[in-house]
């Protein structure tokens, strides 16, 4: 048997698309906000929403790029409900401007989807200084989440649904510096390494998403969150990889998905924001 067609406990394979996963699903009247959905997955992520009834507010850093793509989705989906705002998340003044901007539109948020990043850059610092994996992967998806929190918790009391986080992390967090997450080491240049860098910023965000998790289940509030590993897909987040990269990802992380078009990537994420199989967990 293809291995990728394997079913798991959601019913669901390797191979499953993000159509497949959300087949039937009435999401009309929900609010999602996917970050970095201006490429790669995310494309996807907006796409199957849209298409599904969700009110897409995709958080970018270019919005020209992410327009673009609005006006193709219109014409497939002319029903579709996107909106385009801009977020830099390795700017912390960014994260706040857009967070600020967004509650004082007076929307609900049902769904916070975390899916922008970068990966095995050159050693570089945010505008806060800060070393840039670090910052933009984790850092910026922190203080978004905390600062949208309330807007999830009102929604989530107010209608009676569910409210889902995702952060989109990897397998990769395997790649972390030995000594886990070097809070007291972020930018130190002299022992950077971009698999380390990268892998602590994925690691980051797993902690995250439990820690969130067990917080908001012990206050009793109707928000579930989740961290995922989409597969290996080959999109524009790959830019700095070299061949030798691709081959040493491939060899440690195994096979996972591979397509061209994110379908089977984009499923996961269906899996975690909208689908009921995972309800309450």
């Amino acid at each position: 048997m293809w291995p990728f067609s394997k079913k798991g406990i959601s019913g669901f394979s390797g191979s499953s698309t993000a159509e497949q996963v959300t087949h039937g699903i009435d999401a009309i009247g929900l609010t999602a906000i996917v970050t970095g959905a201006s490429s790669g997955i995310g494309v996807e992520t907006m796409r199957v929403l849209a298409l599904r009834g969700v009110h897409v507010i995709v958080a970018v850093r270019n919005k020209v790029a992410a327009n673009d793509i609005k006006e193709a989705i219109l014409k497939e989906i002319p029903s579709a409900k996107i909106d385009v705002m801009e977020l830099d998340l390795s700017s912390l003044e960014s994260v706040k401007k857009f967070a600020s901007e967004f509650n004082s539109s007076g929307l609900p948020l049902n769904i916070l989807i975390n899916n922008a990043g970068i990966m095995l850059c050159p050693f570089m610092l945010s505008k806060d200084n800060i070393e840039l994996h670090f910052a933009t992967n984790h850092l910026g998806h922190f203080l978004l989440t905390n600062l949208l929190l309330d807007t999830m918790k009102k929604t989530a009391h107010q209608s009676k649904k569910e409210g889902r986080i995702v952060n989109v992390s990897a397998k990769a967090y395997i790649f972390a510096y030995p000594e886990g997450i070097r809070f007291d080491k972020i930018n130190d240049q002299s022992s950077y390494s971009k698999w380390g860098a990268y892998g602590q910023s994925k690691l980051a965000n797993i902690l995250h998403a439990n820690e969130l998790a067990r917080r908001l289940k012990d206050d009793g509030v109707d928000i579930i969150v989740n961290s995922l590993h989409p597969g290996i897909i080959l999109t524009n987040l790959s830019r700095h990889m070299s061949v030798i990269d691709g081959n040493y990802y491939l060899e440690k992380c195994d096979w996972e998905t591979c397509d061209e078009k994110c379908s089977a990537g984009g499923s996961h994420y269906m899996l975690c924001s909208i689908a009921p199989a995972s309800e309450g967990s």
